[in-house]
């Protein structure tokens, strides 16, 4: 095992078998007991690096880091702060290449996929170096002549960031960009399938002048020993999560005991209505883009596809040949639009909710099964199921793979409903030319999220989240700043 090195030091060609550190307190650290982890390609299995096991020492080294860089960090005035993150989101740009190879080879997406990602990734930290720049107060109209009213922002303090495997660099500055522009300071912990990506932003914010322990970073295998210490410390004020419905409820519990604010973007099950006014050719291709960006791996992708029964034969047919003509294979490869799901679970979960369905009745279009692209990865052929319903559990459940359920409706109400039938609600896809459709079905879904002729709604500059058991709080946009702020009401008498 060769020794710890900065991660500005890796060559992408020698990426293989070289070890990453924790960030703590502006030093890059191993773990105390030398533990380590192995990072893998999804597509291939080989060893890409070790990264350390961090446990209670490296995550209370953590928090003390976060906790004494806390009271200079929420005093460096808003514009210094702004421009150490454009800094960090320009250096996220210069290095795209290599940022965009390191996510591929670790998550296994297309490497135009992970371009892209590093582009809307760096966008977050662009936005909220804006906002950090309006963290505005205000001055109330007082009832007495002697008083004067008032209302201070500040920010909320250390703050937990957790992160998933599917967007490795987007989900940690969707959640870091405004938790730095308001004056928090951060420990985050990335998924430990995709740590990399995380690291390597680290050595970014270093460069770009983040003072130290502003930003710290925590790699283990074990997420439930993380959540634990960061749940029991009360200098922790806030937990940002993106994850399952299951573990954000336990982080819901677990918060209770110190009364932590927490931003939660959970599960959905998203629907994507074709009615059949719609532009044909436009809703086939909306549908490829949501259901397949990422083999399916995203929180909001199409996972119900429904198609007024008018247009539903023609759209399966149009919709099958570009699903059945996508290429699946290693990131790294140009032709590639499929990669590996990022894991044997992954894989196997693939193929019960195809299993569940054919026995249910639904009829197999294309795909189906493991794909035969080369490598030891977890690939699955891009699979369309037409006849589906909903006590399949490609209806019930999020595949979180490249399966896609079609469903006939006949009429707004009732694909409005059936729509709804989930504890799900955070995003929601929506094909028409008629206005009046628009606006009442819009209105009338249960989601966060509404994509109108639009399969990739989210950017940062808008709100992103879900209702019900798909999460709590927004991030992006003008709200998404206000998750780390707190009001503080001053009553003055003159």
């Amino acid at each position: 095992m060769s020794s710890t090195i900065d991660p500005s030091s890796i060559a992408t060609s020698t990426i293989g078998g070289t070890n990453y550190a924790m960030l703590i307190g502006g030093s890059w650290r191993e773990a105390s007991d030398g533990a380590t982890f192995a990072v893998t390609n999804p597509a291939t299995g080989e060893l890409l690096s070790h990264v350390p096991d961090g446990g209670t020492t490296e995550i209370n080294a953590a928090i003390d880091a976060a906790a004494e860089a806390l009271p200079n960090w929420a005093a460096t005035p808003a514009p210094a702060r702004a421009a150490i993150l454009r800094r960090a989101a320009s250096l996220m740009l210069e290095r795209q290449e290599r940022l965009a190879t390191i996510m591929t080879l670790e998550q296994g997406k297309p490497l135009n996929e992970a371009r892209g990602e590093i582009v809307y990734a760096a966008s977050f930290l662009n936005w909220f170096a804006g906002e950090a720049e309006r963290i505005y107060g205000m001055t109330i109209p007082a009832t007495q002549a002697n008083k004067r009213l008032l209302v201070l922002r500040q920010p909320v303090g250390v703050c937990a960031l957790i992160t998933p495997w599917n967007f490795p660099s987007a989900m940690i500055t969707r959640k870091l960009g405004p938790a730095l522009a308001a004056g928090c300071t951060v420990i985050a912990k990335p998924a430990e399938q995709t740590p990399l990506s995380a690291l390597e932003l680290g050595q970014l914010f270093l460069e770009a002048g983040l003072p130290p322990g502003c930003f710290n970073l925590v790699t283990c295998q074990d997420p439930r020993s993380f959540s634990e210490l960061i749940f029991a410390d009360e200098r922790v004020r806030k937990v940002s999560f993106t994850g399952s419905t299951e573990v954000g409820k336990l982080l819901i519990r677990q918060s209770a005991a110190t009364v932590k604010r927490l931003s939660l973007e959970l599960g959905g099950n998203a629907p994507f209505i074709v009615f059949a006014d719609a532009d044909l050719d436009a809703a086939v291709r909306g549908a490829l883009t949501s259901k397949f960006r990422n083999a399916g791996q995203t929180c909001v992708c199409a996972n119900r596809i429904f198609v007024q029964r008018a247009i539903y034969a023609p759209f399966a047919e149009r919709f099958t040949a570009q699903v059945a003509a996508l290429q699946v294979g290693n990131g790294l490869a140009p032709e590639t639009v499929i990669g590996p799901l990022i894991d044997a679970q992954a894989r196997a979960k693939v193929e019960q909710h195809v299993a569940d369905a054919l026995a249910a009745g639904a009829r197999l279009l294309t795909g189906g099964g493991p794909s035969g692209a080369s490598g030891a990865g977890n690939f699955w052929t891009p699979t369309v199921l037409a006849d589906a319903h909903a006590s399949m559990l490609v209806a019930r459940e999020e595949t979180f793979g490249p399966v896609a359920p079609l469903i006939a409706f006949d009429d707004e109400a009732e694909v409005v409903a059936m729509a709804n039938h989930t504890p799900f609600g955070l995003a929601a896809y929506v094909y028409t030319r008629d206005i009046g459709r628009v606006w009442r079905v819009a209105e009338g879904l249960e989601y966060g999220i509404i994509g109108v002729n639009d399969p990739l709604p989210a950017t940062a500059q808008a709100p992103f989240g879900g209702v019900k058991q798909s999460g709590l709080g927004r991030e992006g946009g003008p709200s998404g700043i206000d998750e780390y702020l707190e009001e503080k009401y001053i009553a003055m008498g003159i």
